[in-house]
């Protein structure tokens, strides 16, 4: 079985950061992408960022230039760093990855980590 843990979620003001990890385990053959996914009260859940296992980065543009993705995929942990807070920034992000499990053959899932609630209020 495989698992997602997030962590680092939080209430931080306008301007301010907050860096949010996530770890996989559980039997695991490959990961071959990471990311992290939004959503925010009445919206639908939104792309923020994703990382391969050769390092390749995507943002959405609204938080491109704030956002860092990082981490290391192959040995299943990423962050994200999240800089120059926004009030619409309001949302719980899941951790998101295309993992290959030990015994699936080729076969990839999708699995996603339960969620961490970050919360921008002055």
């Amino acid at each position: 079985q495989v698992r997602l843990v997030e962590s680092g979620g939080g209430l931080v003001q306008p301007g301010g950061s907050l860096r949010l990890s996530c770890a996989a385990s559980g039997s695991i053959f490959r990961i071959n992408a990471m990311g992290w996914y939004r959503q925010a009260p009445g919206k639908q859940r939104e792309l923020v960022a994703t990382i391969t296992s050769g390092g390749s980065t995507n943002y959405t543009i609204s938080v491109k230039g704030r956002f860092t993705i990082s981490g290391d995929v192959a040995k299943n942990t990423v962050y994200l760093q999240m800089n120059s807070l926004k009030l619409e920034d309001t949302a719980i992000y899941y951790c998101n990855a295309g993992i290959i499990p030990r015994g699936a053959g080729r076969t990839e899932y999708t699995y996603w980590g339960q969620g961490t609630q970050v919360t921008v209020s002055s």
